[in-house]
């Protein structure tokens, strides 16, 4: 009886890892979709195996390296990583966007989303801050020289 107790923990205990790991190893979850993890996408960057992330998803791109118009080093340069904001800087046609769900393979895990997301929110708000900046000293300077134009011309018309 004591030998069976033990079996049972064992086998619960092998069972609960494995669908621990359901994610974690690209595999389906409920819905049909494969979650990949940024560490198991980084390891992907080679000539003979290349993944990308747009927009959150994961892309394998290895069989389009040579047909692509701009050449593989574009693609090889973000092999691995998030080639989002490179894919959007480029304007790719409604076309190239309708080839690329070909090459998808799952999506990107939603823990690394988070981390991506947050990233982007905080250099949005730097950014903010100082573009108005940008703009408010020139417009300062601008209406100072205006002043002291004006004050000037006025000095030269009274006397």
């Amino acid at each position: 009886m004591g030998e069976e107790i033990n079996e049972n923990l064992i086998n619960t205990c092998n069972g609960s890892p494995d669908t621990a790991n359901v994610e974690e190893n690209g595999e389906t979850v409920e819905g049909g979709v494969k979650y990949y993890t940024l560490e198991e996408i980084r390891v992907h960057n080679m000539s003979n195996d290349t993944w990308l992330i747009i927009h959150d998803k994961v892309y394998d791109i290895t069989s389009f390296l040579e047909e692509h118009p701009g050449g593989e080093e574009v693609l090889l340069e973000q092999a691995g990583a998030d080639a989002t904001e490179s894919f959007e800087d480029v304007g790719h046609s409604t076309d190239a966007r309708e080839m690329l769900e070909q090459y998808l393979i799952g999506e990107l895990h939603m823990d690394d989303r988070k981390k991506e997301s947050t990233k982007v929110i905080n250099d949005t708000n730097s950014g903010e801050s100082s573009s108005w900046t940008m703009w408010l000293i020139p417009a300062i300077a601008a209406i100072v020289v205006g002043i002291m134009y004006r004050y000037y011309m006025f000095e030269h018309k009274s006397s």
